[in-house]
């Protein structure tokens, strides 16, 4: 018999048009969300926590959390997308209104502020100094809205560490985490946990920081539809065969039943699970208890 795992998935995109059947513009199937979330509550999800990455996404997470209760999200503006906060028709402070409405209004629903932070990767979307600019106008409202942070940051650490060192009272969880050991420390030291998922998974530099982290800071996501776990990700090799064959089709041979090629979901947080206990070689379902408990401690406090 297999063993009851109880699961957060803290980073699902789950408002992405590839769940309700288009991709790149381009219609494939029907909406299935619902048969996404059912794979997710039958594979142990006990909560999934949906992502904001502006004013528009942040109100359709909102939207689709207030439809069932095991559905949660965040509401932020992504660091890519931070030229909104000039270029949405009223000044940078009117945009900061917008989330912190939303904020108000989901009082129940939204657990965290972001997805915020800082990404260099991507600077072709919002240079370096708008990106600054507008995550320290979010962490304004950290204070009056009490709510932990969902970071994100690639190939910003210093810069993240920087600005966030000088809010010792924040709380929060860099998600996604793909640095090395020594930023994965800095990070920690701050009192922040560290968001795992396909992405944090994929090189042996990846693996061994993984092996560092501290367990009662470590916590999964899937970052759906992204962030995928492929054969060539150093962390396969630990996938239980089980966890390994779950069937999947590609979008054009959609049926209600199956997970899409290529379409990352929350039901696959058994996959990094798998990684992450492996690596560490730890027992997976005291490893997956203790997470549980980290994601309880800063997403869901009165529950601990």
């Amino acid at each position: 018999m297999a063993t009851f795992r109880k699961f957060i998935d803290i980073g699902a995109n789950l408002t992405d048009a590839m769940y309700t059947g288009v991709y790149n513009g381009s219609m494939k199937h029907e909406s299935d969300i619902q048969e996404v979330l059912k794979r997710s509550w039958d594979a142990g999800l006990c909560k999934i926590i949906l992502t904001g990455g502006n004013v528009q996404e942040s109100k359709k997470a909102l939207e689709l959390a207030q439809n069932e209760d095991r559905l949660y999200c965040t509401v932020g503006c992504h660091p890519t997308r931070c030229g909104e906060f000039e270029e949405n028709g009223e000044s940078p402070a009117g945009y900061l209104e917008q989330l912190k409405n939303l904020i108000s209004v989901g009082k129940n629903k939204v657990v965290a502020l972001g997805e915020c932070g800082l990404d260099y990767d991507r600077l072709k979307f919002c240079s370096k100094d708008v990106q600054k600019r507008y995550f320290e106008l979010q962490l304004t409202m950290c204070e009056t809205v009490n709510l932990p942070l969902f970071l994100h940051c690639r190939n910003a650490a210093d810069d993240l560490y920087e600005i966030l060192v000088k809010y010792p009272k924040l709380r929060g969880v860099v998600h996604s985490f793909d640095g090395s050991v020594v930023e994965a420390k800095r990070f920690i030291d701050l009192g922040l946990f560290i968001g795992l998922n396909g992405c944090s998974l994929k090189t042996k530099d990846n693996l061994r920081t993984v092996e560092t982290l501290p367990s009662d800071r470590i916590i999964l996501e899937t970052d759906c539809p992204w962030c995928e776990i492929k054969p060539s990700h150093a962390g396969y090799c630990f996938i239980s065969e089980e966890n390994r064959s779950i069937p999947s089709v590609k979008k054009e041979k959609w049926t209600p039943n199956n997970m899409v090629k290529g379409r990352n979901e929350p039901n696959n947080i058994r996959q990094v699970l798998d990684i992450v206990a492996g690596v560490r070689n730890e027992d997976t379902s005291i490893l997956c208890e203790k997470i549980y408990q980290n994601t309880l401690s800063l997403f869901f406090p009165n529950e601990k």
